[in-house]
């Protein structure tokens, strides 16, 4: 029998939230394209997008104080946080006109409403959040974010943290109720359920192993079949890698210029799953704390209601891990073959500036769990051993990178790399990832799709009504899509819960 091929106008490489995204923005723009997606796992969304590889987190700036930092004059930059939520705000209203077409459904399988919080000690620490939070409600994305310093206003918001706490140094916390917990395997899922309606044709258990651009300037991709180990041969017009932590090795295969001189580093992460529903019951916030010294930003400590099929349950983490995979369904081989003679000095100089993270992920892996519980006692200051189990979440590949400044720059956020003829697109990097699929495949369809986007614009602007303009700048336009997304995605904070909590 000979090796199938075919020939599609798109392919999508990797069933996770990011192809997800695209495959579904496309088929809404281009409804004839014929597009095709390849995934080496028998299902959607089971690596980075699962979620239990994730934190859930819907990235929108609240919490997270990696996103603000202090200047040296002492006043906060709030400028990425402002990015970042400005992004999020599109996922928002791209999820909610796919619930309104019902494209998608039951939004609460994937979205649920959650205060997020952010909190400090130590005098320095509480000044820092307050000058934080003055920044933030200056501008109207952060309305609604509340400051307090008053240990019985924290046992209000934060029970479980507060109860049996010695409080001997200033503690502060803020909290905004408009944020919320994503379940990005079930969104993902659903997505990809919506594209197999519409006739993308999703292949389950085929991996791709080399892609190669052909002599009329398209591209061929050279797939195995898991299921019978033929090989495929898949021809088209345009390729998306999105294959999570995978994304790196296969825009090597490619050859493109923008492929050289950049590498990636893994750093796996690992949750406390909390198994006493007395426990789950007393907490219903993210509560973020500040980063130790040396840890990257993907390190900040934070204690999660987490909605999983249906349940209410609560983590804690993220522990840093270190394994050569660059997937978790990857090979130990991953890393060493990811360096190439390109991209060796890149990496080599990124390892001698970066002893401080090397130092910081031994001792990170060497933790017993007991050391981890007392991590979590900070949060929690009678956190029982018993209580906890340890869950090994999903690999980041940070990227490695040369800048203007300077060689062997470890990024930490997503970067997407095109070609110059905009054919080929790959999404690698790590947080706030899924929370802005919406602007990055907003981005990539600007790059690679640019004499189609003033055609789409009108369809754009009707799946992202702000689609163009930045919310803060229009605060009338905010409120109106803050209001239209919280009744549609059913986000309006349940009284019930906050009650059972606070009692």
């Amino acid at each position: 029998m000979s090796n199938r091929q075919t020939k599609s106008d798109v392919i999508l490489i990797g069933a996770g939230i990011m192809s997800a995204t695209l495959g579904t923005m496309l088929k809404e723009l281009a409804p004839d394209w014929n597009i095709s997606l390849f995934e080496k796992l028998d299902r959607a969304g089971e690596e980075s997008s699962h979620e239990m590889n994730n934190a859930g987190t819907g990235h929108a700036a609240l919490c997270e104080l990696n996103y603000t930092s202090e200047r040296p004059d002492g006043t906060v930059d709030i400028a990425k946080a402002v990015k970042v939520n400005e992004q999020f705000q599109l996922s928002m209203q791209f999820w909610s006109h796919l619930v309104e077409k019902k494209l998608i459904k039951d939004p609460e399988q994937f979205i649920m409403p959650l205060p997020h919080m952010s909190l400090v000690q130590g005098e320095d620490n509480v000044k820092y959040l307050k000058k934080r939070f003055e920044a933030m409600t200056a501008n109207p994305l952060f309305e609604g974010m509340e400051f307090s310093e008053d240990p019985e206003k924290l046992k209000e918001w934060i029970p479980l943290i507060m109860e049996d706490r010695t409080v001997n140094e200033a503690i502060a916390a803020t909290k905004i109720d408009t944020g919320t917990d994503v379940n990005f395997g079930a969104l993902t899922r659903m997505l990809i359920e919506h594209m197999q309606k519409v006739g993308v044709e999703v292949n389950y258990g085929h991996q791709v192993e080399d892609i190669k651009r052909t002599s009329d300037g398209e591209w061929e991709l050279k797939i195995k079949n898991n299921k019978d180990g033929k090989l495929e041969f898949h021809k088209t017009k345009f390729v998306f890698i999105g294959g999570g932590g995978g994304s790196l090795p296969l825009l090597q295969k490619t050859g493109i210029p923008e492929s050289k001189h950049i590498g990636g580093f893994p750093i796996s992460g690992v949750f406390m799953v909390c198994k006493n529903p007395d426990v789950i019951a007393k907490h219903h916030a993210k509560v973020y704390g500040k980063a130790k010294v040396g840890a990257p930003p993907m390190s900040v400590p934070h204690l999660d209601t987490r909605y999983i099929d249906g349940e209410k349950s609560l983590l804690f983490g993220p522990f840093a891990g270190f394994t050569p995979k660059f997937l978790k369904e990857g090979s130990m081989m991953d890393l060493i073959g990811s360096v190439k003679p390109n991209n060796l000095t890149t990496m080599l100089a990124c390892g001698a500036k970066n002893m401080s993270l090397t130092k910081y992920l031994v001792e990170q892996v060497v933790q017993t769990k007991e050391q981890r519980i007392n991590e979590l006692r900070e949060f929690i200051p009678d956190a029982k051993s018993e209580d906890w189990d340890l869950w090994t979440a999903g690999q980041r590949v940070q990227v490695i990178k040369d800048t203007p400044d300077s060689k062997g720059t470890l990024q930490f956020g997503t970067e997407l790399v095109t070609d110059k003829d905009g054919s080929i697109a790959a999404l690698l990097g790590a947080s706030p990832g899924a929370s802005t699929a919406v602007a990055v495949m907003l981005d990539l369809i600007n790059k690679c799709f640019p004499e189609q986007v003033s055609d789409w614009e009108p369809k754009l602007k009707e799946m992202i009504p702000s689609f163009g303009k930045a919310l803060a700048e229009h605060p009338e336009l905010l409120k109106d899509m803050h209001a239209s997304t919280s009744k549609t995605l059913k986000l309006t904070e349940n009284e019930l819960e906050k009650e059972v909590v606070h009692n």
